[in-house]
């Protein structure tokens, strides 16, 4: 499919549309590309199960300040 959008591209310059005809056209591909750009991007997020994280110190996480507490008395 990016490969057609590319030729697509690539050709319609030359199609002899009007400049008007031509920025639509042209403007219509570019949200095209948007949406392919972002459902590609949504399937790799699954696909590849990446979870956002914005976890600074994350190799604190089993910190238990109970456990701690208890070890000191």
């Amino acid at each position: 499919m990016i490969l057609l959008i590319g030729i697509w591209i690539v050709i319609l310059p030359y199609l002899g549309f009007p400049y008007l005809w031509k920025n639509i056209l042209f403007t219509l591909t570019g949200l095209g590309i948007i949406f392919l750009a972002l459902i590609l991007f949504k399937e790799h997020r699954t696909r590849n199960n990446i979870k956002e994280s914005f976890e600074n110190f994350s190799e604190n996480s089993d910190f238990n300040p109970n456990l701690n507490e208890e070890n000191t008395q």
